[in-house]
């Protein structure tokens, strides 16, 4: 029997035509589906929808906030505000007196709500509508905000958007390259819906770019997107800078550095008679002025004597006003707009009438909740003294984990506002220390510094290291239980120097604290002294130099030693 068989050429053709078939059609598909995607846009229109009447636009985004019309007048809202404007142009609102506080670094402007007038600075200052509170939230009229941030607000009036712009602010502006229309789409695709058909005679805000599509606001203040192929970038526009008066300067002595010295005064004046001369010297801080009740009240112990002796032999006089080191006291005259301002008035009213040339800040034993309060408290106080002439400083701690010595205290949000930082770098070991042990040794001191210019971001030209002048005598008690008792007592310079000679001790270099050490037994316990001397001030300046800081300050005058005021100052020169 014959078997038949298919011609083998035969087959294979019809095999291959199959999948020649099938592979063409998927090219074809293929294609034509990235024809579609790419090169067929969607031809749907949606219509721009928003959640407010007048929906609020910053840097091309739609906010979450919406603002008010008034008489056709902008009021813009707070949260809003506090986030464009941000730490450098702070608002603060006291809910329970109403009172809104705008501060700049030369001005302070105080409302309150739903009236029409309020101090800028200290003069009267008068609106054309009110801030007022609605759902919650407070409005602002948008004058005060151009005449102290420049802030600029334009309402499209068809669609009822306000954009907002900053001061100085530099816009692109772009054209559609076509006059017969162009698609500004929801999101960058040509398959998304189109808002609009823009002209070429249309000017449009470019706002941000995403691959080849731009983020561009129309003059009705809606937003889209355009193909970049599609428009032309033209000219730039500028938000009209604010005009500023010129920067305060506080220290005008060229090419020297602060050489300050506090005076401590207690219940009785000072008699400059006793002082003599303190080579180098160019600031005293008597300590004057102190919180005395809840409300703001400052008791003040100036005194014209000195003030005259003081301005006799050139020097500043940045006068001291402290918080009594009581928290609750401090809580209080802190937490309100009215007590702030007082103590402010009060200090101005001081400085007038002893013609000082700065005030110095010493707020210390705080709540750390009262953190911000202090800062407004130093952003309200700056602008009004800079207003006078006065030079603005303020004391702060080394960092440390201390809730009522450290914590409190905003360093970078201060030193935006002041003219000086004092850095208090000593008590390393205080006088409750259970530790015997410098008072500042150099590497604290150093790392002291660091820290603040380092972590905080505080300008080294702000800071001034302050030193101490005097030292601790530490007693080392062996107790019956095997532990050591420790005490210790605070002496000036001249003091240590005498307890040197007459026990006939002989100082040797701690060279991990950078000062000379000695001790000795008394009545079976051991006294330890880390020694402030030339020594220890000198080595300190250099890292005043090191740094490139202010300057330096000493605590107290009265505890130095004669050649300590030449020590200073010759290694400050040199």
């Amino acid at each position: 029997m014959e078997t038949r068989y298919a011609p083998r050429g035969q087959k294979k053709g019809k095999k291959n035509g199959f999948w020649t078939f099938i592979i063409v059609v998927a090219i074809l598909g293929l294609s034509g589906k990235y024809i579609y995607d790419n090169y067929i846009p969607s031809f749907e229109q949606a219509t721009p929808q928003y959640k407010y009447e007048h929906p609020i636009v910053t840097n091309g985004t739609v906010s979450d906030y919406e603002a008010v019309i008034e008489n056709e007048q902008i009021k813009l809202p707070l949260p809003l505000l506090q986030d464009w404007l941000g730490e450098d142009n702070p608002i603060h609102y006291e809910e329970d007196s109403g009172t809104l506080i705008f501060t700049t670094s030369d001005h302070v402007l105080k409302l309150k709500t739903d009236s029409l007038t309020g101090k800028l600075n200290q003069k009267p200052y008068e609106l054309r509508i009110v801030a007022e509170k609605v759902d919650g939230t407070i409005y602002i009229p948008l004058a005060p905000l151009e005449e102290l941030y420049g802030l600029q607000a334009n309402r499209a009036q068809g669609s009822g958007i306000v954009t907002l712009y900053h001061e100085g602010q530099v816009i692109q502006q772009l054209q559609a390259e076509s006059g017969k229309g162009t698609a500004v789409r929801t999101t960058p695709s040509i398959k998304s819906p189109f808002l609009f058909k823009v002209k070429s005679e249309e000017k449009l805000q470019l706002w941000g770019e995403e691959k080849d599509w731009y983020l561009v606001q129309l003059e009705d203040g809606h937003l889209g997107y355009i193909k970049k192929k599609d428009a032309k970038l033209t000219t730039k526009e500028q938000i009209p800078p604010l005009e500023k008066a010129e920067p305060f300067v506080a220290w005008k002595l060229d090419g020297k550095k602060i050489n300050m010295t506090w005076e401590a005064v207690y219940q009785r004046p000072i008699n400059p008679d006793n002082i003599g001369e303190m080579q180098g010297l160019n600031v005293v801080s008597p300590t004057w002025f102190e919180l005395v009740d809840g409300k703001g009240a400052i008791k003040g112990k100036a005194d014209n004597n000195y003030i005259k002796w003081a301005h006799d032999r050139g020097y500043q006089v940045w006068a001291l006003f402290n918080n009594s080191f009581d928290p609750e006291m401090t809580t209080e005259a802190l937490s309100t707009a009215e007590s702030r301002f007082y103590m402010i008035q009060q200090l101005l009213a001081f400085a007038e009438i002893y013609k000082l040339q700065g005030i110095n800040i010493d707020f210390e034993n705080v709540h750390t909740k009262d953190k911000e309060n202090f800062v407004q408290f130093i952003r309200e106080l700056t602008p009004l003294l800079h207003e006078q002439g006065l030079v603005v400083s303020v004391d702060v701690t080394p960092k440390s984990n201390s809730e009522m010595w450290s914590l409190f205290l905003d360093r970078p949000a201060l030193a935006k506002s002041v003219d000086f930082m004092m850095v208090m770098a000593y008590d390393e070991h205080w006088a409750a220390s259970p530790k015997s042990g410098s008072v500042a040794s150099l590497p604290w001191t150093e790392q002291s510094i660091k820290r603040i210019i380092e972590d905080d971001g505080v300008p080294p030209e702000k800071l001034v290291l302050s030193m101490p002048l005097y030292t601790r005598v530490w007693t080392e008690e062996k107790q019956e239980d095997g532990k050591v008792k420790v005490s210790s007592k605070a002496y000036g310079m001249d003091k240590i120097k005498s307890i040197i000679e007459e026990k006939k001790l002989t100082p040797v270099l701690d060279e991990q604290a950078g000062q000379h050490y000695v001790e000795y037994t008394e009545e079976g316990s051991l006294k330890r002294i880390w020694i402030e001397d030339d020594l220890s001030i000198a080595a300190r300046i250099e890292l005043v130099k090191k740094h490139k800081l202010a300057g330096v300050a000493t605590w107290q005058r009265g505890f130095q030693t004669s050649s300590i005021w030449k020590t200073i100052d010759e290694h400050l020169q040199k």
